[in-house]
C-alpha cells in the first residue's frame, strides 16, 4: 500500500526534530548579488537543446496510455532499500522512481539538465556558485512540501554519510545557505570544477522530517519516503520489490515528465542465476529482456511465443561510447604490481578464438575506455593539445598509444597461437618467472597464481575459458563463484585478485572519472577504482576534463585521459556488442524514437489487449 501521510505534529515536536537534525541544516541568510539570470536548464557545454517552452522530451510518446504493470527481471538479490550508502546490496528502482533530484536529464543530450524539483537555477560564467529555486508545487509522497532546508539537509547528510562519490563531489562545496522561502545557494569558489553545479542538480533530495541522520548509513528494508512518481508498495526481501504509482504525485503534469512513468505498478523480480532468469522470461513471468549472450540470442529464442509473434525481438542502438568490460587486475596485490606480468596476461587472452568458438563472432574487441565516440584515442595520433597536457608525464603514455597505432593483441584464432605465447613467456621471464615442470615460478619457487572472482554462471564460463588460456603459459588462475551479496561485499572492500567488471562511459565525462580511476579513490571502500590505480597522469587528465569550458577542450582532455588509462594496462580488455538486443512481450509498447542513451523503461507503456 502507498505510504500514508504522516499526521501533523505539535509545534513543540517540530522544534525537537529541528534540534536533533540541526547539525545538517544551514542557517537562513540573505542572498547577495548573483550577477546571473534564472535559467530553465543548464548544459555542461554549449547551450540546452530544448527551449523553456518545450512540451515533452524528444524520445517519449507524450500521450502514451497509462495503466497496467511492468515486471522486470533482475539477476541477483537485495538486502537494502537505501541505494545512497555503501553498506548492503540495494534493490533496483528506488533512485529512478521514488527519490527525485533538483534537476533531470534530457537523455538526448550529452549532459544537460532541466528543472524538476527546482523550477529554475542560476550560475555565473565561472560557475563559482549555483542557486536553485524550488517549484512551489513540489511535495514528498506524504504531502509535506519539499523545502530548501530539505535540500541542505540532503547535501550535508550525503556529504558525511553517503556513497564515496557523493562524499567526494559534495566536499568541494565551500558553503551552502537557504536564501529565501524557496531558494538555496551553493558557494563553489575554489572548487575549479565546472561540472559541480550539474552534480548538485542531480543530488537526491531527501525529507529531513522522515530521516534519522544517526542511522542513515545502516542498511534498511523500511520503505523510503521520496517525492517521485512511485511509492514502495511491497517488499519481499531478496525476491521482489513492488512500486505503485502515487496518485497524488506532484510532478505528473511537468513537461519533463510527460510520456514517462506510464505504468500503475512496477515490479522487480529477482532470480539467482542467468538460466533461471531466461526461463522465467520464456514463461512470461517478466515483460522485457535486454539480451547480452550472443549464443542465446542466436539459438535460444526458438520457442512458441517468439514463433507466433507474442514476443518481439529488436536490435536498437545508442549514441554512447561502448561499455568497457575487462578482467580487472587488483594492483593492490603484489603480483600485479609488475606491469610486465599484466602485459603478459593480456597477451594470453585469445579474443579471436573465443569470439568464434563461444559467441558466434558477434562481439567486437574493446581497446579504448571511450570507444565508439569522438572521445576515444583509439586509432588517432595525439594532437598537439593532448601532447601539451601529457608533457609533464613523459613515461605515462606508451609510444604506440601516443601515435595512434595501438590495438589490443590479435591472435591467429586457432587457440594455440605460438607467437602470442612466446611474447607472453618472454615478458614473464623478464619479470623473473620461469617454467618449472609446466608451472611458472619465481626463483624462490612461488607459483604465478591468482583467483578470478565471479558472481554469475556466464562470468564463470568466461573466466574458466581465460584460465585455460593462461594455463598454456604455466599460469594458474582459479575461478571462484560466490553469491551476489558476498560478491558485492568483496568488491566494496577490494578483497579479490581479479574480477570481471563493466564501466559505462558517458558522452560528457566528469567527476565520475575520479570515482572510477582517481588515486584518492583507490583506498576508499565502495568506489569503482577496482584496479587500485594511483597514476599522477590519470589524476591530472581528470582535472583537465573537469576544467574544460567547451566541447573541443573536453575532447582533448578525455582523449589524453584515455591514452593514460590504456597505457596503464589496468585490465585485460574484452569485447562489446555492436547493437543493443531487446526482447519484449507484445503487451509492452515503446516509442519509435530511441534516446541517445538507448531504450528506456520509463518511456514504455502497457498495450491494450
Amino acid at each position: 500500500m502507498p505510504r500514508p501521510a504522516l499526521p501533523r505534529r505539535w509545534a513543540a515536536l517540530f522544534a525537537l526534530i529541528a534540534a536533533l537534525v540541526g547539525g545538517f541544516v544551514g542557517p537562513v541568510a540573505a542572498a547577495g548579488p548573483t550577477h546571473a539570470i534564472a535559467n530553465h536548464a543548464l548544459a555542461m557545454h554549449g547551450e540546452p537543446a530544448l527551449p523553456a517552452s518545450f512540451q515533452a522530451l524528444p524520445y517519449v510518446k507524450p500521450d502514451a496510455p497509462k495503466g497496467g504493470r511492468l515486471v522486470q527481471g533482475v539477476v541477483g538479490t537485495f538486502d537494502s532499500l537505501n541505494p545512497l550508502i555503501v553498506r548492503g546490496t540495494p534493490a533496483a528502482g528506488i533512485r529512478s522512481y521514488v527519490v527525485e533530484s533538483l534537476l533531470a536529464r534530457n537523455l538526448d543530450e550529452p549532459f544537460t539538465l532541466y528543472g524538476l524539483l527546482a523550477q529554475s537555477m542560476e550560475t555565473d560564467a565561472e560557475r563559482t556558485f549555483v542557486a536553485f529555486t524550488l517549484d512551489p508545487r513540489a511535495r514528498f509522497s506524504d504531502g509535506r512540501p519539499v523545502t530548501p532546508e530539505d535540500v541542505v539537509f540532503s547535501y550535508r547528510l550525503l556529504r558525511d554519510k553517503g556513497r564515496p562519490n557523493h562524499r567526494t563531489y559534495y566536499a568541494k562545496v565551500k558553503s551552502v545557505e537557504v536564501t529565501g522561502e524557496r531558494t538555496v545557494r551553493f558557494d563553489l569558489k575554489g572548487s575549479d570544477d565546472r561540472e559541480l553545479p550539474l552534480i548538485l542538480g542531480l543530488m537526491p533530495v531527501l525529507p529531513r522530517h522522515a530521516l534519522d541522520p544517526e542511522t542513515f548509513d545502516q542498511t534498511s528494508l523500511a520503505p523510503p519516503l521520496g517525492s517521485g512518481p512511485y511509492v514502495v508498495a511491497e517488499v519481499r526481501p531478496g525476491d521482489s520489490l513492488t512500486l505503485r504509482r502515487n496518485p497524488d504525485y506532484w510532478g505528473r503534469d511537468l513537461p519533463i515528465n510527460r510520456g514517462l512513468y506510464n505504468f500503475d505498478e512496477i515490479r522487480f523480480d529477482y532470480y539467482r542465476d542467468a538460466n533461471t532468469h531466461f526461463e522465467a522470461f520464456k514463461r512470461g513471468l517478466y515483460d522485457v529482456r535486454f539480451e547480452t549472450d550472443p549464443g542465446r540470442w542466436k539459438t535460444g529464442y526458438d520457442f512458441p511465443a517468439v514463433r507466433d509473434g507474442r514476443i518481439v525481438r529488436e536490435s536498437a542502438s545508442d549514441g554512447l561510447p561502448e561499455p568497457v568490460t575487462g578482467f580487472v587486475f587488483n594492483l593492490r596485490r603484489r603480483l600485479f604490481a609488475d606491469v610486465r606480468v599484466r602485459q603478459a596476461l593480456i597477451e594470453l587472452f585469445d579474443f579471436e578464438w573465443l569470439n568464434t568458438s563461444y559467441y558466434f563472432g558477434a562481439y567486437r574487441r574493446t581497446g579504448s575506455f571511450f570507444q565508439g565516440s569522438d572521445l576515444s584515442a583509439l586509432g588517432r595520433p595525439a594532437s598537439e593539445a593532448e601532447r601539451r597536457l601529457l608533457a609533464p608525464f613523459a613515461d605515462a603514455v606508451r609510444p604506440e598509444v601516443m601515435d595512434g597505432t595501438y590495438a589490443p593483441p590479435v591472435s591467429d584464432g586457432s587457440g594455440r597461437d605460438r607467437d602470442s605465447l612466446k611474447r607472453a613467456l618472454d615478458r614473464l621471464d623478464a619479470a623473473g618467472y620461469q617454467l618449472d615442470r609446466g608451472t611458472l615460478r619465481t626463483k624462490r619457487g612461488e607459483p604465478l597464481s591468482f583467483e578470478i572472482l565471479v558472481a554469475t554462471k556466464d562470468q564463470e564460463r568466461l573466466a574458466l575459458a581465460y584460465a585455460r588460456m593462461a594455463q598454456r603459459a604455466g599460469v594458474s588462475a582459479s575461478v571462484r563463484l560466490v553469491d551476489s551479496v558476498q560478491y558485492e561485499r568483496r568488491l566494496q572492500t577490494y578483497d579479490f585478485d581479479m574480477i570481471l567488471n563493466t564501466w559505462t562511459p558517458s558522452l560528457s565525462p566528469g567527476n565520475e572519472q575520479a570515482f572510477y580511476f582517481g588515486s584518492k579513490a583507490a583506498d576508499v571502500p565502495g568506489t569503482r577504482n577496482y584496479m587500485g590505480a594511483r597514476n599522477p597522469a590519470v589524476d591530472a587528465m581528470i582535472e583537465a576534463v573537469l576544467a574544460a569550458r567547451d566541447r573541443e577542450a573536453l575532447v582533448v582532455a578525455v582523449r589524453a585521459l584515455d591514452r593514460a588509462l590504456i597505457s596503464g594496462l589496468y585490465i585485460i580488455p574484452l569485447f562489446h556488442l555492436p547493437d543493443i538486443w531487446l526482447a519484449r512481450w507484445q503487451t509492452i509498447g515503446r516509442p519509435e524514437k530511441t534516446s541517445l542513451y538507448g531504450p528506456l523503461p520509463e518511456t514504455w507503456w502497457r498495450v491494450a489487449p
